[in-house]
């Protein structure tokens, strides 16, 4: 059995941004299911959201409401905006290269955005941040990183965290305790056929959740990305990032008419999208970079223009298929402005927490910028409150408990969403 003051559970930015603000005195570990570079976090094309000015207050703060029907948290709304210019200095003294006129930020916008308010590098904003703090996280003494160990069961008495148990590679199954468990576990594309997801995220906090009567929040509102590259292939499928169409790139039927305005919120392009693919009877619709010139493709979006090249498609010469994927969950463990859940401490933050931020529907590029707000929050309160765990009955891992559990888990959050969805109908 290990034992370490803070243990986080998940490696893309909420968990290692948790890590990064917790005190050097403290022993933290983090685990993460796959490798370390294998994180949604990573797959993050667009960017992130920031508060240009205090002139910008009123409409990012309207847009964020809008894009999530006025079903979000005011609240959450208000710190995640107000604290977004504070992050941002943060992440370049972690080196962190946002692209520049000059000294000024270059500012770019997405749908559902009324002004350009999102910063980037290049087409990978997600790996860019969380390659830097990944980098900074192994330099720590304090912290200590375990790749490809996956999280089975949490330990716990009385409605209280004491740690968490999970096996290796090799299927052998340890103990760690822990005074505080962060959950940043990621998203649940694992569990849907088309999904921009890594394949292994497969909702496992929120199936122990579910076990341990931890409460949740609105986990049918599930985000379908409009545009991700349409292959018969197998597998995690390729984000045509919203920042192509906030670029200008328009969506084309097959008889190469424009049908929507690509600017609306997510969930309206994407409806967007499936009728027309109903109407036509087909299995995609067509992205066209014609609007944007080729200097600016190959600039801002060179990592999408290569991966599109090797599928066989020049996006400077011809339209791309597209299709709706999963992408986002907007739901997840109920926590509160401090990230804590309903079960004493137990934190959760990143796309595993639901803290009201997006609403029913997250506006473009504010993930990131959620996700680092409010694992700050929660390191801040672990810490503010910190008291040493006086949990000290015997741990004795049962691996027979645990035969099925992947099947298990997954059913069980797939039963819990669909449920909540007829609740919601």
């Amino acid at each position: 059995m290990m034992k370490t003051d803070i243990l986080i559970v998940g490696c893309g930015v909420a968990g290692l941004y948790c890590a990064l603000n917790l005190p050097k005195d403290k022993s933290i570990v983090i685990i993460t299911k796959s490798d370390a570079c294998k994180s949604d976090s990573f797959l993050a094309q667009g960017g992130i959201c920031v508060l240009r000015d205090e002139n910008d207050y009123a409409s990012f703060y309207e847009d964020t409401m809008k894009a999530g029907h006025y079903e979000n948290n005011p609240e959450a709304v208000d710190i995640m905006i107000q604290d977004s210019r504070k992050v941002i200095s943060e992440l370049e003294a972690y080196g962190v290269r946002f692209e520049k006129n000059g000294e000024d930020f270059n500012y770019t916008r997405e749908g559902a955005h009324s002004k350009p308010r999102i910063l980037f590098h290049e087409d990978e904003t997600g790996k860019e941040i969380t390659s830097h703090l990944l980098e900074t996280v192994r330099m720590r003494d304090n912290i200590m990183l375990i790749e490809n160990y996956t999280m089975v069961d949490l330990i716990c008495k009385d409605n209280e965290c004491y740690g968490i148990i999970g096996h290796d590679t090799e299927g052998k199954y340890s103990a760690i305790r822990a005074d505080y468990t962060v959950l940043a576990t990621g998203g649940i594309g694992g569990l849907f056929k088309h999904s921009t997801n890594y394949r292994h995220l497969t909702g496992d906090a929120l199936a122990l959740a579910l076990k341990y009567g931890i409460k949740l929040q609105h986990i049918d509102y599930i985000q379908i990305h409009p545009t991700s590259l349409y292959t018969k292939k197998q597998g995690r499928k390729f984000l045509i990032s919203e920042s192509v169409r906030g670029e200008g790139a328009i969506l084309l039927n097959s008889k190469r008419e424009r049908f929507v305005n690509e600017l609306l919120p997510r969930d309206v392009v994407a409806n967007a999208i499936y009728n027309e693919m109903k109407k036509e009877e087909s299995e995609y619709v067509m992205l066209s970079f014609a609007p944007i010139p080729k200097d600016e493709i190959k600039n801002h979006f060179p990592h999408i223009f290569q991966h599109c090249l090797d599928e066989g498609y020049d996006v400077t010469k011809e339209p791309i298929p597209v299709v709706p994927s999963q992408h986002y969950f907007m739901g997840g463990i109920d926590v509160d402005r401090y990230s804590k859940t309903s079960m004493d401490r137990l934190y959760a933050a990143g796309e595993t927490a639901c803290n009201g931020v997006h609403g029913r529907n997250r506006l473009a590029s504010n993930s990131l910028l959620e996700s680092l707000v409010f694992a700050k929050r929660a390191a801040k309160h672990i810490i503010a409150g910190y008291t040493k765990s006086t949990y000290c009955d015997a741990i004795v891992v049962d691996e027979s408990r645990y035969i099925n559990y992947e099947k298990e888990y997954a059913n069980a959050v797939l039963a819990a969403i669909e449920k909540e969805r007829q609740n919601h109908e």
